[in-house]
């Protein structure tokens, strides 16, 4: 990582509305919004990226759970989100940490996309640490190296799991399994027990299983972007005025 850090953080969603059998897809909003606590709380700005322009759809939103509820409450996010940009229009120096956010959609458009397939292989190139979670984890499937071979070739890594897919009653409409294709690139898949937190740490690469892992690859993600960990309230605490 680069001794100091742009004080910015990039949040990584996809951008598909419904899936194949017309159930609503989207970004996992907690996946979104506990990132962006913790930007908040470390004193950093934010930004949002995805595979089309303008706002993305959300999917898996709890509004008891007082994050979620001031993501969606904030006028600040709700601007950005409507100002959402393909990756090809960012600098990776701009920004020091990117995490990528899941759901289900994320299998369709996240792993196909060049321009962010580009940007996170320059970003890591550079330094910078990516965390990524749940479905999310697909974004890194096609990210090259600088020697032109896949990024997570030989790199440990967890994504969600085969037994969690069919839990979830959605194997047979995906277009491939997370760990499958993972582990069909060299990466070295682990899991761990289904729908419980597990994160794995390689270098500067940080992903989680499953939903139930998303704090907790946040926290990862950030402490090893800014070199200290979160207040031990960033999620909970109300967001700083702007």
């Amino acid at each position: 990582m680069p001794k100091n850090p742009p004080a910015r953080g990039l949040i990584v969603l996809s951008a598909v509305e419904r899936l194949p059998n017309g159930r609503p897809a989207g970004f996992w909003l907690p996946e979104a919004a506990y990132p962006w606590r913790a930007l908040l709380s470390a004193g950093w700005d934010f930004r949002f990226a995805a595979t089309a322009a303008g706002a993305p759809p959300a999917g898996g939103v709890d509004r008891s759970d007082p994050p979620q509820r001031m993501f969606l409450g904030d006028a600040r996010v709700a601007a950005r989100l409507a100002d959402t940009v393909t990756a090809d229009l960012l600098d990776p120096a701009d920004y020091g940490v990117v995490f990528v956010a899941g759901g289900h959609g994320a299998l369709f458009d996240l792993p196909g996309d060049r321009r962010l397939s580009g940007f996170l292989g320059a970003f890591h190139a550079a330094g910078g640490v990516i965390a990524a979670v749940c479905h999310g984890v697909a974004a890194l499937l096609d990210v090259p190296r600088p020697d032109g071979g896949a990024l997570i070739e030989g790199l440990r890594l967890t994504g969600f799991s085969r037994a969690e897919e069919r839990a979830a009653g959605l194997a047979g409409v995906l277009p491939f399994f997370l760990d499958e294709a993972l582990t069909a690139r060299g990466a070295r898949y682990e899991a761990g027990e289904p729908f419980r937190s597990h994160v794995v740490c390689d270098g500067t690469v940080v992903t989680g299983q499953n939903p139930a892992s998303a704090a907790a690859v946040t926290e990862a993600g950030m402490a090893l972007a800014t070199g200290r960990p979160l207040a031990g309230n960033w999620l909970r605490a109300p967001a700083p005025a702007h």
